[in-house]
């Protein structure tokens, strides 16, 4: 190994040093230049050379991103198919809430319209409240025939979102 200031083969165990605010393994002759930084070993002391039991990470699997279809979209009078399936069976917004594991001001804000729930959100209302608020969308695209080019125009890769209903 090489010394990272003076470039000379580095005899022994390299020396650890902030100089400048970078960390560098140097010789003992370049080592004046900086401060010493304390080496962390990459597997912890055992108990009996006195330190605490290092605890384990526990890792948490990532959270696979379900790949939700762009093509479905909540329809536009959910708030009242939510407010009237939830009064016909009976249940408090609070109840609701508990039974999708939401908060009731949630409920509240998605009943006065003024909170649009998500897709999965809207799976869990739809199954709890045994309704329909989720539509799929059909794309069309459309092709201009009229274009004497033969250069593309915006006309001719546009897609059109309709809703099916």
């Amino acid at each position: 190994m090489r010394c990272e200031v003076c470039g000379q083969i580095i005899k022994g165990k390299p020396h650890k040093v902030k100089i400048e605010g970078a960390e560098l393994k140097v010789c003992s002759r370049c080592a004046k230049f900086g401060v010493e930084v304390q080496a962390y070993s990459k597997f912890p002391k055992r108990r009996s050379q006195g330190l605490q039991p290092v605890t384990q990470r526990v890792r948490k699997k990532k959270q696979r991103s379900t790949f939700l279809d762009e093509s479905i979209e909540v329809v536009e009078d959910y708030n009242i198919i939510i407010k009237n399936a939830r009064e016909r069976l009976g249940l408090t917004r609070e109840e609701l809430g508990k039974k999708i594991n939401e908060k009731e001001s949630v409920i509240a804000r998605i009943e006065a319209g003024k909170m649009v729930p998500d897709i999965k959100l809207a799976k869990k209302l739809e199954k709890a409240l045994n309704i329909r608020i989720l539509e799929k969308i059909e794309s069309e695209s459309f092709r201009s025939y009229s274009s004497k080019t033969p250069e593309l125009t915006i006309g001719d890769i546009v897609q059109i979102k309709i809703k099916k209903k």
